[in-house]
């Protein structure tokens, strides 16, 4: 079993292909994954990417995705201590770092920045097919 650390982007991935980790992988994420997912969906309806209704289910199918969000203070605190450490101006893109590495064998993001900062600190990474072997 592996234990998959995702991004809102790759959740939508999963979400808009209508898949799902294979078993007996799980998916973790931080909190804030619902909330970016949120924002992206908006922000393509908002500029005509995206029809309304497609919007709202994909919406729909982030919600009913089977993840452990976490938002505890040792994910925060570990956040905190990330962004510090790459020298970020916000705590973003640490909290996925931060669940990364308290709870998860790999993370996998296509976001090349998010893939760089974890390299940065040494996280695992992997690749979107990861998740479907």
């Amino acid at each position: 079993m592996t234990r998959f650390a995702i991004d809102s982007a790759i959740a939508l991935r999963l979400v808009s292909g209508g898949r799902a980790p294979s078993p007996p992988h799980t998916l973790v994420g931080p909190a804030v994954l619902r909330t970016d997912a949120l924002e992206s969906l908006y922000r393509g309806v908002r500029a005509g990417r995206l029809a309304d209704a497609e919007g709202r289910r994909l919406l729909d199918g982030v919600a009913t995705l089977k993840i452990r969000l976490l938002g505890d203070r040792v994910s925060r605190a570990t956040a905190w201590r990330i962004a510090g450490r790459l020298d970020a101006d916000d705590t973003r893109q640490a909290e996925y770092l931060a669940v990364a590495t308290l709870q998860a064998d790999v993370l996998i993001t296509d976001d090349p920045t998010l893939r760089a900062a974890a390299e940065r600190i040494g996280v695992p990474l992997g690749e979107f097919d990861d998740l479907l072997r």
